[in-house]
């Protein structure tokens, strides 16, 4: 492959990163420089950077310690590259992805934004469903809280996905694993309007959610996501925003952490778990906002 179509990967892998993440410009910016160390890495042993094999990895692992890097710098590095190798994986420009069990030093880690239940609410309610548009915004944004999807596999949804008989779609995530996922009544409901307004159209593509006869791209998704955002007053959000409050509402009305881990399709239950400290960090906060007793220092015998 071409030096042209490296870089090409990674602007792609950026633009990914955007739509997908919501992640600010200062955060893509390290993405890209550590995107770039591993490319002149990949460049210095003779090959792509896609085709970099585990034990290059721990090669470039132990080069930059050599080159006295901090332990958060080297962890940060390859956590960019592990969510390179992940891209490169969904995109199937790779089928195997090198960076598995590749340790380094952990950093710190940060919980995930979410939407309140109000403000999810406000959210849903914010497309204009006196339009065609506004209809299939709802739908989309109902299905995406409904079931906890990704930006790529609600892009990546067909009509055929979707059982509303069975109130159940199926979606594939990440290295192509299938999952069927449960909705209720609500993104039924409006996918069935959605569909109803569909099938006027004279499109005959297999994909649930169109633009202009065409497939939704990520990038338009996360745009209609943050313009619906900025009118329910709910901004700085990113579609992942809506996945990462489905798996944390789901927590503080009681899921145990198994059904969540299946139905996030999360391979690992530690990535899960990060719900757990959300919905610990709820209760202290009402906790501490509302018993009569908490902020009382112990006084008498």
């Amino acid at each position: 492959m071409s030096e042209r179509s490296t870089r090409d990967l990674s602007r792609e892998f950026l633009t990914y990163l955007q739509v997908e993440k919501g992640l600010s410009r200062n955060t893509l910016q390290n993405y890209a420089r550590d995107v770039r160390r591993l490319q002149s890495w990949a460049a210095k042993k003779g090959t792509e950077t896609e085709g970099l094999q585990r034990k290059d990895l721990r090669e470039w692992i132990a080069s930059m310690s050599r080159e006295d890097l901090a332990p958060s710098s080297i962890a940060r590095a390859v956590s960019a590259a592990r969510s390179f190798f992940k891209f490169l994986m969904l995109d199937r420009h790779v089928l195997r992805d090198p960076t598995e069990d590749i340790h380094t030093p952990q950093m710190s880690s940060h919980l995930p934004k979410f939407l309140t239940e109000e403000e999810m609410e406000r959210l849903l309610r914010a497309p204009d469903i006196n339009t065609d548009l506004g209809v299939r915004d709802r739908a989309m944004l109902e299905l995406m809280y409904a079931a906890g999807l990704r930006v790529s596999e609600l892009c990546g949804l067909k009509v055929a996905d979707v059982d509303l008989d069975g109130a159940i779609v199926s979606c594939f995530g990440k290295g192509s694993k299938q999952r069927r996922i449960p909705i209720g009544k609500s993104a039924v409901h409006w996918l069935q309007r959605y569909l109803s307004l569909r099938n006027r159209s004279s499109s005959n593509s297999p994909v649930l959610f169109l633009n202009r006869g065409r497939a939704l791209t990520r990038q338009l998704a996360w745009s209609i996501i943050k313009t619906h955002a900025a009118k329910a007053e709910v901004p700085n959000i990113s579609p992942h925003t809506l996945r990462h409050s489905f798996g944390t509402h789901l927590m503080q009305h009681g899921a145990d952490s198994r059904s969540v881990q299946a139905l996030l399709g999360h391979s690992d239950i530690s990535t899960t778990e990060i719900y757990t400290h959300i919905t610990d960090l709820h209760m202290r906060k009402a906790y501490d906002r509302f018993h009569p007793r908490a902020r009382v220092a112990g006084k008498g015998k």
